[in-house]
């Protein structure tokens, strides 16, 4: 192997975290002067700057009753600038992990476009109350398309994401990223898609997953979450998460990615509902869940999801677990379904529509299904 390759090995190794953005507002001479001498140093950056078209856009969403010709627009472009230059208008955003700055307009003009064709299943009043709300996700397969779904509408101005998890090749036969990935945190790549569609809603990352020590952190700092989405894999933690949320009067919802199956439990409007709807025991322990062996374990995963109530592939496969397969198989349609059930639920919550505690079923073989 020759050593050209040897040093590129070596140098891909070195993977990076960075998932934040650094913003350039260039009617500062310090913050031009700055992202001068970062193009300087690294001429490896690419610069995508398409501020006029995004004007153009902007003008055209104000004048919703004329049909502006391109000159009319071009007016009127000018006229929005004044006396500031296109290249000083808006915000720079650098993206150091894929080395991009693009030119985008700053943030309030920026959302105003960016959800203009939400109106009017989203109103403009009901867009900015959904941007006072914190939600937190745990868990990153079936959360990365919850938390995507969420930032794509903006049903929320703060996300907070918690996995320990590093993307395997196995996960992306559900998970919506490129190769080049393998290896990184899933928070880390949630945390960068997010950016790359809106950089400016906010972003906070549990690279550890959650655990006893960091669940109340996660759940109220900076202010409690008004919604936590759980989608963890791990008993102990789903338990957890519910019984802490319980307390603080924090809704919990959850996707199971068969038969498109909801579990709805609104602890803030009924502070003394049964955690899992009454399936478990109120006052078992994440202890003693994690010393819980394999027949008692399988008892309790039966007692949360029914093995009974689910697809018929879903419970043939439960059996293979061990044999053929390692875990319990979960397919892309179903985790984006998944992923919209929950926003949906999510915005329906965060705007006070009556949404109420139970366990629902967006089942696609029932719906679709020809005998």
């Amino acid at each position: 192997m020759n050593n050209v390759l040897v040093d590129a090995i070596a140098t891909s190794q070195q993977r990076s975290l960075e998932r934040e953005v650094r913003f350039f507002r260039l009617q500062d001479p310090a913050q031009l002067d700055a992202l001068t001498q970062l193009l300087a140093q690294q001429p490896g950056i690419r610069v995508f700057d398409e501020i006029q078209s995004q004007l153009a856009e902007l003008i055209r969403l104000q004048h919703p009753t004329e049909r502006l010709s391109d000159t009319a627009v071009a007016e009127k472009v000018a006229a929005h600038l004044g006396n500031t230059p296109p290249a000083a208008y808006g915000v720079w955003v650098y993206y150091p992990w894929s080395a991009y700055v693009v030119h985008i307009l700053d943030e309030a003009e920026f959302i105003h476009l960016r959800t203009s064709r939400n109106q009017h299943k989203i109103t403009e009043a009901e867009r900015k109350t959904l941007q006072t709300k914190k939600i937190g996700i745990i868990g990153l397969s079936v959360g990365q398309s919850v938390a995507l779904a969420l930032a794509i509408e903006r049903l929320c101005g703060e996300l907070r994401i918690a996995d320990f998890d590093r993307l395997d090749l196995s996960n992306m036969n559900r998970i919506r990223t490129g190769v080049h990935n393998v290896g990184i945190l899933k928070t880390v790549l949630v945390a960068r898609e997010i950016a790359e569609i809106d950089p400016f809603l906010q972003v906070h990352c549990y690279d550890n997953g959650i655990s006893d020590d960091n669940i109340d952190t996660f759940l109220t700092a900076g202010g409690p979450l008004d919604i936590l989405v759980e989608e963890c894999d791990g008993l102990d933690i789903k338990v957890l998460a519910r019984q802490r949320a319980k307390s603080l009067h924090i809704p919990v919802v959850m996707d199971t990615s068969d038969r498109g199956m909801v579990d709805i439990e609104r602890f803030d409007l009924q502070p003394d509902l049964p955690i899992l709807h009454g399936r478990i025991p109120e006052n078992i322990t994440a202890t003693q869940i994690r010393n819980m062996q394999g027949p008692e374990r399988m008892e309790l995963v039966d007692r949360i999801v029914n093995f009974n109530a689910m697809s018929t592939k879903m419970q043939a496969s439960l059996a293979e677990i061990g044999k053929t397969i390692t875990t319990w198989p979960q397919l892309a349609s179903a985790v984006m379904l998944g992923g919209a059930a929950i926003a949906h639920v999510c915005r329906e919550m965060g705007l006070n529509r009556e949404i109420a505690s139970g366990r629902y079923y967006v089942d696609f073989e029932q719906i679709f299904n020809h005998e």
